[in-house]
């Protein structure tokens, strides 16, 4: 007597509690979620490939205006001082402040950067109808992977918290960068909310 044992590649587990389920692919608008924790696992949406692919490339645009217009200036005692991203990341590499300046540099602009540039590379073609280009699934994967590390989400809340204790001290202004590096925050939260990996995973391994 053979006992038929289910294909791995068709079982899903739920992030949250790991019990075990055969995919299903929802239809859009509708969403599958776990009937031991409710933890949604798959919120497949119309459209949602091009929305992401949008998202990222806007995202990477800005955050390459941001790079290269001032980002705040301080007027006190009639100096006016301007400072870029560049120039608070450069603030920091001097002595023993090196590393801190490095991990800045990787958290807030080198991370959230690459993290979008493999977005675009793995849902390009997905938006043409065409077939996933080389390294895909380990691009995507990384993607995942870097998210806890991407923090430029995190920046924007210490520069408004900075500025609260600034303010009485001097006359702040936003640059340019400054509210290009805000839609960024904006764009990534909106490109994480829309974006189901669990159905775009499945269409990776599917292709």
């Amino acid at each position: 007597m053979s006992i038929s044992r289910p294909d791995p590649s068709r079982l899903v587990a739920c992030p949250t509690c790991d019990t075990l389920y055969r995919f299903e692919q929802p239809a859009p608008r509708q969403t599958a979620a776990c009937t031991r924790c409710g933890t949604v696992i798959f919120a497949p949406r119309p459209g949602a490939i091009s929305t992401v692919l949008a998202l990222a490339i806007a995202a990477l645009a800005l955050m390459a205006i941001a790079l290269d217009f001032p980002f705040l200036s301080m007027t006190a005692n009639g100096l006016t001082a301007k400072a870029s991203v560049i120039d608070a990341v450069k603030s920091f590499a001097v002595d023993d402040m090196a590393p801190l300046s490095l991990a800045i540099a990787l958290l807030i602009l080198l991370l959230p950067s690459l993290r979008l540039c493999l977005l675009i590379y793995v849902t390009l073609p997905l938006f043409f109808g065409l077939r996933p280009w080389p390294g895909a699934r380990t691009a995507f994967r990384l993607n995942v992977d870097l998210r806890p590390w991407s923090m430029a989400e995190i920046f924007m809340v210490g520069v408004a918290v900075a500025m609260v204790k600034v303010a009485d001290l001097a006359t702040i202004s936003f640059g340019p960068a400054f509210w290009a590096f805000a839609a960024v925050a904006i764009l990534l939260a909106a490109k994480d909310a829309v974006t189901c990996e669990r159905t775009i995973w499945h269409i990776l391994r599917s292709a």
